[in-house]
């Protein structure tokens, strides 16, 4: 069943009070208004007469008198007079256990074929952030097995991160490394906007049936409706806080951010606002702080949010990248230059960084971190005069270091996704700068 046809079941059964119908006055594009309704932002509704093929919408304004919704699939053939009938019902979607390793649409209804899910419990798919003073402290380090994150960018469980990427630069085999190999007991994975064909090769070639097995995937793809895409994004993080709250440590991760701002741009430009920053509008950004800050730790368990960013040519300030910067408690850059050379993860270490990473590690890892940070930064700027040969030892004691050091860094760095460190990868690093600095400077 469909997220159309569930919305619509859900929607004809629900009983009516007085004021739950009106009429359409008129529909033009993706954008009905109707009148005579006693309607709330958020509401869902069904277009059409009993018994003939309806349509759901939901409401995304009010001018007046006037209701205005957005239908969830296809408005061809609505015409002023049907008639628009209200649920009754909160917007909420079924969650439990045996949502591990399935994959499901908007709506929790199943999209990989398997059995009808069992599930008793229900949550709600907008909810507010825990309150601030009820999180637990972040204090222990998150396992991701990907070295260059583990030793140089340290996460802690229930740290919210943005992976900032362009396209193509390996931030799909990035996730599904991790999620197969973090230390966290849950995934809930959110792929929003993608196509079609990347949904099934991320779930059985990235992710694999061992990442499956823990996780729970809510596939949304760019043919759908706006609104679908922005609830699908709701329903993955209020399945992560039924986990947390069940006392797991839970990673969210949703790819992509940009394509859930996109889809709200998309709604608010259906409902009237005006257009700020490159178009989106300020609906788009109301909607990033309530979505990610309901990642985090709560009284029990923990969400650790990682949250890709599609950044057009490299451009770390446009709206929605600059916006999710600022919220998030850390980001790492995906280059593209080190991806074409080959070099995955493409992690560019010193423009990435982990604001709590001086929490879970210690003093010697983070001296570590710095040191090998600075290193990767110093070859870089020493890396043209070393290509043509006219680099000459013995000036800069730092750079003679850094360009001894470049093949063993490089070679810690580079990382197969088959290859995940399960061993303490600040120890390895922190080996690699002392034993053999001394053996490649001598």
């Amino acid at each position: 069943m469909s997220y159309l046809e569930h919305a619509l079941r859900e929607v004809q059964t629900a009983p009516l009070g007085p004021t739950a119908y009106g009429r359409v006055r008129t529909a033009t594009g993706i954008v009905v208004e109707a009148t005579g309704m006693d309607a709330a932002i958020g509401d869902t509704c069904v277009i059409g007469e009993p018994g003939t093929s309806a349509v759901s919408a939901e409401v995304i304004g009010v001018r007046g008198a006037l209701t205005v919704l957005m239908p969830l699939g296809d408005a061809t053939g609505l015409r002023a007079g049907s008639l628009v009938r209200k649920a009754s019902r909160p917007d909420t979607v079924r969650v439990g256990p045996s949502l591990l390793g399935r994959v499901i649409d908007a709506s929790g209804t199943p999209l990989d074929g398997g059995p009808p899910l069992t599930l008793s419990a229900e949550r709600a798919v907008r909810a507010e952030p825990p309150p601030p003073l009820e999180r637990q402290l972040i204090d222990e380090p998150f396992h991701t097995g990907v070295r260059a994150i583990d030793a140089m960018l340290t996460l802690a469980r229930g740290q919210r991160v943005g992976i900032f990427a362009g396209s193509g630069v390996g931030k799909s085999t990035l996730l599904g490394t991790i999620a197969a190999h973090s230390s966290a007991s849950v995934n809930v994975i959110a792929l929003i906007g993608e196509r079609g064909r990347e949904v099934r090769e991320f779930v059985h070639d990235t992710l694999g049936p061992e990442g499956l097995a823990r996780s729970v995937v809510v596939a949304v793809t760019g043919d759908q409706a706006a609104l679908a895409r922005v609830r699908g994004a709701m329903v993955a993080t209020a399945i992560a806080e039924h986990f947390r709250d069940e006392g797991h440590d839970v990673l969210l991760m949703m790819d992509s951010v940009t394509r859930v701002a996109q889809a709200q741009r998309e709604i608010g430009l259906a409902a009237g606002e005006p257009p700020t920053t490159r178009g989106y509008t300020p609906s788009v950004f109301a909607l990033l702080p309530r979505l990610l800050e309901r990642a985090g730790p709560g009284a029990t368990g923990t969400i650790t949010g990682l949250y890709t960013v599609l950044v057009d040519g490299g451009d770390l300030d446009e709206p929605v990248a600059d916006a999710t910067r600022g919220i998030l408690d850390g980001h790492i850059v995906l280059s593209r230059k080190l991806a074409d050379a080959g070099h995955f993860p493409a992690i560019d270490v010193p423009a990435s960084v982990s604001r709590v990473m001086g929490r879970v590690a210690s003093p010697e890892a983070v001296r570590t971190a710095r040191e090998a940070r600075a290193l990767i930064s110093t070859y870089r700027e020493v890396e043209p005069l070393v290509r043509v040969g006219a680099f000459e030892r013995g000036r800069d004691p730092d750079a003679d270091r850094a360009v001894a050091l470049q093949p063993a860094l490089n070679a810690f760095l580079r990382q197969s996704p088959e290859e995940a460190d399960v061993e303490d990868a600040a120890d390895r690093l922190h080996d690699l700068l002392g034993e053999r600095a001394g053996a490649a400077l001598a």
